[in-house]
């Protein structure tokens, strides 16, 4: 056999493959004709010009989150285990989504008879998944088939290069942003123009309604009602991907452009950033908030928020430090960072996953002695969902929380779902077991009226007790009243304690955050050292104080990586320069700073126990705070900008260019 190949010229910068000249990529796609994948619009075009071309001040700056990956602890794997005699698949795998797996799986393979009820998904612990474990790769299509072919168990994982090479990317959004004003101070509009490189497929899992994710989350916690935001998304040779990295999808790209925007509107006028800041949140009476690009913001106190981290930090007393440092010659920054995140999908009005509408669930049983099984569609990557979602059931039935075990990843015993992502498990599942809880409440009160001999209107009820009004000494507890739903129920009444509940939310909740880093930077040789960073967070309710800590110290950590460290990079032909951890710099313990943190709570007003989600929202807000405090650190040199990540040589570089090591 004799193959002949003729080499292609590979595309690798999005705007090139805008280019009617450039190479076309998906030939394989009938009528394809270029690069162009698809355009997507929010807010009020002709508005927003209108807005613009009348506005006192008008800041814009060009933008790129580079594209990153999400390196999880441990990579992706699986064993397709295909028994021939029952016709039976068991895919061990790690995932964040088993049950939607399991249905791709069916839709791909039931020609061939292995049907969804022949088809056993088992998610494990999986080491970390951050997004980069939502999508099917490639590996675990090829060891089904194989395991389907040969009838025996065939393992595939990756190793640590292929990982970083292969595996679905984030981030890779080129901004054109701008902003515009007053000359007091008053934003008036924000309009962005994005340009998404998505590879050399469309491998993102956002939502149909929505190709470029929630980008239009970007008019921020502002108080202005005008914007308008476009993208275009582009193949090219690079590994495809897209993935919602520790963001419910493409929410970082956007705080990070209206938060450095509102920063260089601050430089342009002469401001202070806390202060316009201040003068243009949207007020806490003003919820729930329609924004201009279509969201109803739930709940928020913004100006407590940013009040409580400014106190922390002594932003006063900094911002002296800080004249009188540059009165030295000596460079220190502020950055802040006050943003809105938009997570919890659903509703399933507006969002689904290859069309399966997204809304999450929880099965409780409780046995005849008290204790309680409770199942999820979630699953769970170190999140801790063991101690939630108990505490969520122990805090509404009475149960204690020791005697409640949780289970997720089987698709054999959990309840349909659509897995954990996008900051929604709290959101969803988590509502989901609260509204399951309450029918059991419900079903507790009929069986207590029965044993009491009392009407249901005669008894109250505090978590774990039903009493008789006025006379508490006649009462009984949930594990009685458990026992009595298998023993002594009322005639007519379905025996057993156990309830369901599938949620569909509905709306998304918007935790929101207050950041501030502060920088000191070596003028000699471009280096960075975060000496202090204040997060105040606000997720609504809060279930597990440690377990929220946890979530926001790792959040902040995956923060500073982008904001100083990671971004795959690739030659001229596609080829990544940095494909292991020798060269593509995940921060560590040593790189990252001692993590300050609060909270503010205004909980949600539609969720059922109040809770907004937290996972995500230090990853989300942290990175223009540094970036804010770097830029601010060399704005007297007349620097507006820098692109993430900001590095000692960038930094250099961009002080060598303004001049400032001339004699």
């Amino acid at each position: 056999m004799k193959v002949e190949y003729e080499p292609m010229k590979a595309v690798i910068d999005p705007f090139k493959a805008m280019d009617p000249s450039s190479t076309v990529l998906r030939t394989d796609k009938p009528g394809r004709t270029n690069n162009h994948i698809w355009h997507w619009e929010a807010g009020d075009k002709e508005k927003t010009e209108k807005v613009f071309s009348e506005a006192d001040v008008v800041v814009k700056e060009q933008m790129h989150i580079p594209r990153i990956h999400v390196a999880s602890l441990e990579t992706c794997g699986c064993v397709a285990d295909y028994d021939k005699v029952n016709n039976h698949l068991t895919m061990y795998m790690t995932t964040q989504a088993p049950h939607v797996i399991r249905t791709v799986i069916a839709l791909v393979a039931g020609h061939v008879g292995l049907t969804e009820e022949k088809i056993r998904v088992v998610s494990p612990d999986i080491g970390g998944g951050f997004g980069g474990k939502v999508p099917v790769y490639p590996g675990y299509v090829i060891a089904i088939a194989v395991s389907f072919l040969v009838g025996k168990p065939v393992k595939w994982i990756e190793d640590r290069s292929e990982n970083l090479q292969a595996d679905s990317f984030a981030r890779d959004y080129h901004i054109t942003a701008e902003m515009a004003g007053t000359k007091e101070g008053k934003i008036l509009a924000t309009r962005f123009k994005v340009l998404a490189d998505h590879g050399y497929t469309v491998a993102a899992a956002n939502p149909s309604k929505f190709p470029a994710g929630l980008f239009s989350i970007a008019t921020g916690s502002y108080d202005y009602d005008t914007a308008f935001i476009e993208a275009d998304a582009v193949y090219t040779n690079k590994p495809p991907g897209g993935v919602a990295y520790r963001c419910s999808f493409r929410v970082t790209e956007a705080v990070h452009a209206i938060e450095r925007m509102t920063d260089r509107y601050a430089l342009e006028i002469g401001k202070d950033p806390a202060q316009l800041r201040m003068e243009n949140f949207i007020k806490k009476e003003d919820f729930p908030w329609h924004s201009p690009t279509g969201w109803i913001y739930d709940s928020g106190d913004y100006h407590a928020g940013l009040q409580k981290a400014m106190d922390a930090i002594d932003y006063i007393g900094l911002r002296k430090e800080q004249a009188e440092k540059r009165a030295k010659g000596e460079l220190m920054g502020i950055g802040i960072s006050t943003f809105t995140e938009i997570v919890g999908a659903g509703p399933s009005k507006d969002f689904d996953i290859l069309g399966i509408k997204m809304f999450d669930s929880a099965e409780i049983r409780v046995h005849p002695t008290g204790k309680a099984i409770a199942r999820f569609g979630t699953k769970s990557q170190g999140q801790g969902h063991e101690t939630t979602y108990a505490q969520i059931i122990a805090e509404v039935l009475g149960i204690p929380a020791e005697n409640i075990q949780i289970e997720e990843g089987d698709t054999d015993t959990a309840p349909y779902g659509l897995g954990t992502y996008a900051s929604r498990s709290t959101p969803t599942a988590g509502a989901a077991a609260a509204v399951a809880a309450k029918k059991l409440v419900d079903k507790a009160r009929k069986i207590a009226a029965h044993l009491l001999e009392v009407s249901e209107d005669d008894l109250d009820w505090e978590p774990g007790k039903f009493s008789v009004k006025g006379a508490p000494e006649k009462s009984k507890t949930i594990q009685e009243i458990v026992f009595a739903a298998y023993t002594n129920f009322p005639q007519g009444m379905e025996a057993g304690f156990e309830a369901t509940h599938y949620y569909d939310p509905p709306n998304l909740t918007f935790p929101s955050g207050a950041y501030i880093c502060v920088v000191d930077i070596d003028k000699e040789t471009g280096g960075i050292n975060v000496r202090r960073f204040v997060a105040i967070d606000d997720c609504g309710h809060i279930i597990n104080p440690m377990i929220v800590q946890g979530q926001v110290h790792g959040g902040l950590t995956q923060g500073i990586a982008p904001a100083m460290y990671e971004e795959l990079i690739y030659d001229e032909e596609g080829n990544i320069l940095n494909g292991t951890l020798m060269d593509y710099l995940v921060p560590t313990a040593i790189e990252s700073p001692k993590w300050e943190t609060g909270h503010v709570v205004t909980p949600s007003p539609h969720h059922p126990i109040g809770a907004k989600g937290v996972g995500e929202s230090p990853t989300v807000g942290s990175p223009p705070a540094i970036a804010n405090a770097i830029v601010d650190d060399l704005s007297p040199y007349g620097i507006t900008h820098l692109d993430i990540p900001i590095t000692p040589f960038k930094v250099w570089k961009a002080l060598k260019e303004k001049g400032a090591y001339d004699k």
